[in-house]
């Protein structure tokens, strides 16, 4: 018999009954039962029950076990009675009776409990994660994840791509977050980076001819922390494709995700259909580039029906200010006084004056002070258009929608989630396209690029080469070939139809203010490629965490990662960030230069 076990916890079953076996693993709990005592013993694969009574030579050693400590037991595999029976567990109708017990190893006093769900600080979990690892719930998602993983895998393979591994050592980007640096022994006073993404290696790789490329990737980012990111490092489906204009990326990318989300769902719907929504129309029905489509409320613009209205503070706003907009958010089974002064107090709660609205009662007649105001006719004309009932209501933003819109989309999916209406047991997914290529800050006073500099215009190329810089109400028009996946509000991916003509990437960085030295100085390696055949190519990359998170139902990436970071990006089970010695730095050329206290 093999020196630790013949089968895992996960393994025995009735066919079991009467062989003798051995087993190792964690003590999960001891119970005691009126004289006979239980060990639930627990490995990666399962859960085993094994007995041993007051008899056994072994009794004496399982009452010194306690929780976490590391046992090899032999014994004989038993049916349970009918009474104890557990369905739950795949073990559930087997029991083993101990005739030996060895301890492997022990276990300190616990700073956390593997038994049960209980909470825990985010630092006690963290400072802990190898025990906080072996909880139900966390190992199995992490389970989940290489499942995931694994599955994203073989549909890539299946559809034609091919895995590839980019450096982790490259050049610092100017562009996006902050890098992590690494400085160099061999070259005093230069560094490398570690890589935000394979951005340019991947495009450098269609250059290179592969044609189609993938790779799970690990992105590193020097960022504050979120729930949906983990500070420091992410991992993201890399994917680029040659010869593709975006339906064909769209082609390639969705029978893999709407793949992946129908094996993992449990239970739980997924889109047929992915929408293309184009970046302004999302802006304006849902106040986001990133809409829950789980939610069926659709914003639209009533501003005509309140223009020289009886409702002087949106009509004196619209006549003084040709960009003020009232956008109105229909509220489907809102109609009652109390629903609508409960929103509109959560608006005041949000730092805005109020949000102001009209019911409809059973009767059909609209009610409030809005409809009293603009009379029975416009208020007619709102419910046609929105296509309200007996029993609804509407909300109203007014001002510049470029101000307003982030707070109607939260109004919006605030109403949807206080009326039940969002469908919590769905997976639905949307494109969003045609973003802007440009845009003006107003600090600066200049445009910069709105989106992925590497993407190019969705505008003619001859006519992009000649215009006007000082051009700005047509540049600020221009849309790019780029694109988000959204899920559930939740940006899964952006990507682009890529920039692979150096004369247009040194056009759009001209427009967006850079001159031609910085242009060489910080993209040149990638300029240079574009210049010796470089095919029209695209690409998308998808974050594995993300994904994970969702199909896992979880909220934070701690749940779905091995051994993430703290909020304030520390390793506290290992203790990174840490001080490194003086020789270390004088290897490297490195002087501290540190903040005064």
């Amino acid at each position: 018999m093999h020196r630790y076990r013949s089968h895992t916890c996960g393994d025995l079953r009735l066919d079991n009954v009467g062989e003798t076996v051995r087993v190792s693993g964690w003590v999960h709990r001891v119970r005691d039962h009126g004289g006979l005592l239980f060990i639930d013993l627990r490995d990666h694969y399962g859960l085993t029950q094994c007995v041993v009574d007051p008899d056994s030579d072994a009794f004496s050693m399982v009452e010194a076990v306690r929780a976490e400590w590391v046992v090899c037991i032999d014994g004989e595999v038993k049916r349970r009675t009918e009474d104890t029976i557990n369905p739950h567990l795949p073990t559930g109708e087997v029991e083993v009776f101990i005739r030996q017990i060895d301890v492997l190893s022990v276990a300190k006093e616990l700073p956390l409990q593997v038994f049960g769900d209980q909470e825990y600080p985010e630092d006690t979990r963290l400072t802990y994660r190898f025990i906080d690892l072996r909880r139900e719930k966390i190992h199995a998602n992490i389970m989940k994840r290489s499942a995931i993983i694994d599955s994203i895998r073989r549909r890539m393979r299946d559809s034609g791509f091919f895995e590839f591994q980019t450096p982790i050592l490259t050049a610092s980007s100017p562009e996006g977050a902050r890098d992590f640096l690494v400085p160099s022994r061999l070259h005093p006073g230069k560094f490398y980076a570690l890589p935000q993404a394979p951005q340019q290696f991947k495009q450098l790789v269609m250059v290179a001819g592969f044609d189609r490329y993938f790779q799970i990737a690990p992105c590193f980012r020097d960022e504050d922390a979120r729930a949906d990111r983990s500070p420091g490092e992410f991992y993201q489906l890399d994917i680029e494709m040659s010869f593709v204009e975006q339906d064909d990326v769209f082609a390639a990318v969705e029978p893999v995700m709407r793949g992946v989300f129908e094996e993992f769902a449990d239970g739980r719907s997924v889109s047929v259909d992915f929408p293309r929504i184009p970046y302004a129309d999302a802006i304006t029905k849902y106040g986001t580039d990133k809409p829950d489509l789980r939610n069926p409320i659709e914003m639209a613009d009533v501003t005509d029906q309140f223009r020289d209205s009886g409702f002087k503070v949106f009509a004196g706003q619209i006549a003084s200010d040709p960009q003020v907009e009232v956008w109105a958010i229909p509220a489907p089974t809102g109609g009652s006084r109390a629903f609508c002064d409960r929103m509109n107090s959560w608006a005041q709660g949000e730092g805005q004056p109020g949000l102001g609205y009209i019911f409809f009662r059973d009767d059909g007649e609209g009610a409030g002070p809005i409809a009293k105001n603009i009379g029975p006719e416009r208020t007619e004309a709102i419910r046609e258009t929105l296509g309200l009932r007996d029993g609804d209501a509407v909300f109203f933003v007014c001002g510049h929608p470029a101000k307003h819109h982030i707070f109607a989309g939260t109004a919006r999916q605030k109403i949807g989630e206080e009326l039940n209406l969002i469908d919590k047991n769905a997976f639905a997914f949307c494109w969003i396209v045609d973003f802007p290529m440009y845009e003006w800050n107003e600090e600066t006073k200049q445009i910069e690029f709105s989106h992925n500099p590497f993407s190019m215009p969705n505008y003619d190329h001859e006519a992009f080469l000649v215009l006007d810089p000082a051009d700005n109400d047509t540049i600020l028009s221009i849309k790019a070939i780029q694109y988000d996946l959204v899920c559930n509000g939740v940006e899964l991916s952006s990507g682009a139809i890529r920039n692979h003509k150096p004369e247009i990437m040194r056009k759009a960085f001209a427009i967006a203010g850079y001159d031609e030295a910085v242009l060489e100085g910080e993209f040149g390696g990638m300029l240079n490629a574009l210049q010796y055949g470089a095919p029209p190519h695209g690409g998308i990359a998808p974050g594995i965490d993300r994904i994970v998170m969702m199909l896992c139902g979880e909220e934070n990436l701690r749940e779905v990662t091995l051994f993430p970071m703290n909020q304030r990006a520390e390793d506290l089970m290992m203790g990174a960030p840490s001080e490194v010695g003086a020789r270390q730095l004088r290897d490297l050329h490195i002087r501290l230069n540190l903040p005064e206290e």
